[in-house]
C-alpha cells in the first residue's frame, strides 16, 4: 500500500481530485497483521457520522469533519478545525468486499482483509 499524492496525469487509476479546500492530512500508522493489513489514523475532534471512507479504482480514500461542540458565542476564535483528507494506493492482495472500519475515542481502525490465496501459508516440516 502506498500514500498516493501524485496528480491524476501521473498515476492512471487516480480517482476524481478533491475539492480546493484547505486540509490536514492524518498521521497514520499500517500494521500487517497476517490475514488483513490495518490502518490507523488519528482523527481528532470527528464524529462517526462525519467520516468518509471510499475504495475507488484500487484507492482507499479517507475523509472527516471534524465538529465544533462550542454553544456559546465566541469573545476570540483563533482555533480553527479544517477537514482530513488521506488516500493510499491499494494492491492487489485486498479483498475490497470485506473492508471494515470503527471510531474510537477519535482514533480510525480500518481493517483491510487479504485475498485468502494471498495471505501467507505456514508450511510444517515433518522429521521423517
Amino acid at each position: 500500500m502506498k500514500n498516493t499524492n501524485l496528480p491524476k496525469k501521473y498515476d492512471q487509476n487516480a480517482v476524481e481530485a478533491r475539492e480546493q479546500t484547505r486540509t490536514l492530512t492524518p498521521p497514520v500508522d499500517i500494521f500487517d497483521a497476517g490475514e488483513a493489513l490495518v490502518v490507523v489514523a488519528d482523527l481528532p475532534g470527528v464524529d462517526q457520522e462525519h467520516i468518509d471512507i471510499n475504495i475507488e479504482k484500487n484507492v482507499l480514500t479517507l475523509k472527516a469533519e471534524p465538529s465544533t461542540r462550542v454553544s456559546e458565542p465566541n469573545l476570540l476564535h483563533e482555533f480553527v478545525l479544517y477537514p482530513f483528507y488521506r488516500q493510499f494506493q491499494l494492491g492487489e492482495t485486498v479483498d475490497q468486499d470485506k473492508v471494515r472500519a470503527e471510531l474510537r475515542y477519535g482514533v480510525l481502525t480500518v481493517y483491510l482483509p487479504k485475498v485468502a490465496e494471498k495471505q501467507p501459508k505456514k508450511i510444517e516440516v515433518k522429521v521423517a
